[in-house]
């Protein structure tokens, strides 16, 4: 598993070569300039609340325009340096509740209550779901390390016989389900290394795979909004309308929309993949323990590649033979096959495969595929067995770290359960309740526990622009902002009714999300619903919610899931692949969840309207 700047990292150089990085010093510095401009001009007159909301709109816009074309500026960048104008602009408004306070009560009484209290810090810039986060990623850094998913995806491969289809539903409706409790980031990272070895074993065409790529976006974002523990803007549209979103509220509003969800894309994914199958008892040896080898690369080498990941990244070695070999993965052959195959030397195969997975491993390996290729079966079957010794004292391990890692579902569970009951109890209680009980399966483990602190790290690096955001955000509302985003929600309901803008806001938060991220989005939506009546407001988060979620995967950039779905198949399904195929390739799919989503909004606004609510 790679965060989502690890994959894009990883973009061919010619697509690298067409972004230019906008130096962060000339940024920072011209945002110090123009807030001490502001803040001269602010002493001469009171600014207006509409030059903070112009800025705070400017700063997601930046995200977007600065992120997707040749000349970028990094988020952390564009969204902290925008910060301090935000902050000077503040600074200047007149009569904000703030201001008010700090003149009535002093500096010191707001430092405590907002910046020195949990409560504070949650109101500034959800401190509680941030720490959720923070805990989720480790947890599942964790638990992604015992290969589990890979386990019982081999285990539905055989239960299957072979056959592609129903495994990669049965896949994907555990992703589905796992995407509403854990971090939806992780899951998609997780499985879409796993699909992409079941599919390549299998030999299944390019666009094909790239296609199951892509539908793991909506898997792990639409599908996942039946709980609101699994996404982050989940997490922070519950937090803005606390209390009354509760887990009652996603399993009755959301729900419906993520198994309906669910149905179109496995249906999808069904015609995609047909006639689709892996012949398994002539698997081979590496591919058919596929999970013992990956926590052996974990366990030794601190990292864990596909095969493909592995030859690009040691193409040097194989001197301009790299090109062959990946032809020949994408074909179904197995790694030490494509090797002699690409007429790659014996000692450069057994380096290799050395590097692959481990020393004591790479001449018995390299004998099994000679004397495979040559027909000598019984012999390569004698080389075989001594490879499958190494992976069973391998197996040994990996289950006893996947039973741990399983039981640590329990204690994160549990504490979800009474954060519910008990919503005065923080929430990132339950996520860092979950890693400490699974840390123990990697605890014994140098570099494979050294991965998983790695890998969560960069993952959660990614959610660090938000912090600025957040709080620009919190300054809006304290200005008074969405009180006329209220207001006209209000004159909207007695104008055309509940249904028809409860679907223009799934609408607006479809758009919007597909060209910004959509914690943003539901961080900014979400505050213009209070002061509706629990159930106007019930219906119209679910119509937010669902909208941001259909956007997120529209684009390459909408949602972090896109972002990794995407690198990931520009590194490792199809180099030439670009942001305008994907949009063409998702599209329909993306209309036909509109439509369907379209209808279960109107039909619970006319349920909602015939309980007379």
């Amino acid at each position: 598993m790679e965060s989502a700047a690890e994959l894009a990292a990883t973009v061919p150089a010619a697509a690298a070569d067409a972004v230019v990085s906008l130096p962060p010093t000339y940024f920072v510095g011209g945002s110090v300039a123009a807030a001490a401009l502001l803040i001269a001009v602010g002493q001469a007159t009171p600014l207006p609340v509409w030059l903070l909301a112009v800025e705070v709109l400017l700063t997601i816009l930046g995200l977007f325009l600065f992120g997707s074309f040749k000349y970028q500026i990094h988020k952390n960048t564009l969204t902290y340096g925008m910060l301090i104008v935000i902050v000077a602009t503040f600074s200047q408004l007149p009569n904000t509740a703030w201001h008010e306070a700090i003149a009535r009560d002093g500096w010191q009484a707001w430092v405590d209550d907002h910046l020195l209290s949990f409560a504070g810090l949650d109101e500034l810039v959800h401190a509680d779901t941030m720490l959720f986060i923070l805990g989720l990623t480790l947890f599942v850094a964790v638990i992604a390390q015992t290969r589990l998913l890979e386990g019982v995806s081999f285990r539905l491969l055989r239960r299957h016989q072979g056959r592609v289809v129903p495994t990669v539903i049965a896949i994907t409706g555990v992703v589905a389900v796992a995407s509403g409790i854990l971090d939806g980031v992780s899951m998609i990272g997780l499985t879409i290394r796993t699909l992409a070895i079941i599919l390549l074993l299998a030999a299944t065409p390019i666009d094909a795979v790239r296609y199951a790529v892509m539908s793991c976006t909506a898997v792990t974002t639409i599908c996942g909004v039946w709980l609101a523990y699994g996404e982050p803007p989940n997490l922070i549209m519950k937090a803005n309308l606390s209390p009354h979103l509760g887990g009652a509220f996603f399993l009755l509003y959301c729900a419906p929309a993520a198994v309906l969800s669910y149905f179109m894309i496995s249906r999808d994914l069904k015609r995609r993949l047909a006639g689709v199958t892996i012949d398994l008892p002539n698997l081979d040896v590496l591919d058919a323990n596929i999970e013992d080898v990956r926590f052996l690369q974990a366990m030794r080498h601190g990292e864990v590649f596909t095969p493909i990941e592995f030859v690009e990244g040691f193409s040097a070695l194989l001197e301009g033979r790299a090109g062959a070999v990946i032809d020949r993965l994408r074909r179904g052959r197995s790694l030490g096959v494509a090797l002699i195959e690409a007429d790659v030397p014996e000692p450069t195969r057994r380096e290799l495969l050395a590097l692959y997975v481990t020393d004591e491993l790479a001449d018995g390996l390299d004998r099994h595929y000679v004397m495979d290729l040559a027909g000598q079966h019984e012999e390569a079957f004698r080389a075989e067995l001594a490879v499958d010794d190494v992976l069973e004292d391998t197996g040994r391990l990996r289950r006893r770290a996947q039973k741990i890692g399983g039981l640590a579902i329990v204690p994160f569970a549990a504490m979800l359960v009474i954060h519910s009951l008990r919503p005065g109890l923080p929430l990132f209680v339950a996520s860092f309740a979950g890693f400490l009980a699974a840390w123990p399966a990697v605890a014994r483990l140098p570099r494979m526990r050294a991965l998983a602190l790695r890998e969560a790290y960069h993952e959660y690096a990614e959610y660090y622009f938000l912090f600025p955001l957040f709080l620009s955000i919190t300054l809006l509302t304290n200005a008074g902002f969405f009180g006329l985003l209220q207001h006209a929600i209000g004159a909207g309901i007695e104008l055309l009714g509940k249904a028809h803008v409860a679907y223009a806001q799934f609408l607006g938060s479809t758009l919007l999300s597909a060209i910004l991220d959509n914690n943003v989005v539901a961080d900014f939506a979400s505050r213009a619903l209070h002061g509706l009546s629990v159930p106007s407001m019930r219906l119209f988060a679910m119509s937010q919610i669902a909208g941001y979620a259909l956007g997120g995967c529209w684009t390459h950039i909408g949602c972090a899931q896109s972002v990794v779905a995407f690198a990931f198949i520009v590194r490792g399904v199809d180099a030439r692949y670009t942001p305008v195929q994907w949009i063409r390739d998702i599209t329909p799919l993306i209309l036909r969840l509109l439509l369907a989503l379209t209808a279960l909004i109107y039909l619970e606004s006319a349920l909602l309207s015939w309980a007379g609510q």
